[in-house]
């Protein structure tokens, strides 16, 4: 799979695409030119990710069980293949996972998941119940429901995670998350943040004027809070 690197230095920060984007559009969309400043001063680096929500999450022509077989896998390629790159590339042990839209839910369902490996968490718009229908969103499963779309749905596996080590690195993580006003996902961002204030996780939760579900709002997020964040 391919992927983009901007930067030399800093806090990796892996990329998220949204919903069936790919590993250049965080580029196209500016977002780049937006925390340019801080990428130049070695502040972060940028690696941003591919995604296979065609093949997965939003495949229609595949079973609901083969799609998130298929999340699973790129989850596995996320872990196993481009983590260990980054730190090929950037000594750092800080490891931040970002995403807008869709991008956002990978973001936190992996730091959620795997807290041990990442230091930060930035999600912006984003939707952590992908089996409730939101407004012309559907449940991405057709109702169908397993143990593996359990333990893919922060907003499912977060009331029931009792793992007091897991939950002492979540809690080590600094968390931002970002929702417009009348974002059609706000109901699921206002539920992640109360789960997490449940667990006594500190976490940021921003609710931002209008919709705010486009990349000129992402650009000024990112400058407030991607490099400038928790």
């Amino acid at each position: 799979m391919e992927l983009l690197v901007f930067g030399h230095a800093g806090q990796r920060v892996l990329v998220f695409p949204t919903r069936q984007g790919r590993f250049y559009d965080y580029e196209n969309w500016r977002q780049v030119e937006a925390v340019g400043d801080f990428i130049e001063a070695g502040t972060i680096q940028l690696f941003c990710l591919d995604s296979v929500d065609s093949e997965s999450l939003y495949c229609s022509q595949r079973s609901p069980r083969e799609r998130i077989v298929r999340h699973c896998q790129y989850e596995a390629y996320v872990l196993e293949e481009v983590t260990p790159f980054t730190a090929s590339r950037n000594a750092t042990a800080e490891l931040v996972v970002h995403g807008c839209s869709i991008g956002a839910y990978h973001a936190v369902n992996i730091a959620l998941r795997h807290p041990e490996l990442f230091s930060k968490v930035v999600a912006f718009s984003g939707r952590y119940d992908l089996t409730r229908p939101a407004g012309a969103f559907p449940d991405l499963f057709c109702g169908y429901y397993d143990q593996d779309i359990y333990f893919h749905t922060p907003n499912h596996f977060l009331p029931e995670l009792n793992d007091n080590s897991i939950l002492a690195h979540i809690k080590r993580l600094a968390i931002t998350i970002t929702i417009g006003e009348h974002d059609i996902f706000r109901e699921s961002s206002c539920e992640l943040s109360r789960l997490l204030t449940e667990k006594h996780i500190s976490h940021k939760f921003l609710i931002w004027g209008g919709e705010a579900h486009r990349a000129r709002c992402w650009r000024h997020m990112a400058r407030l809070y991607l490099a400038n964040g928790v």
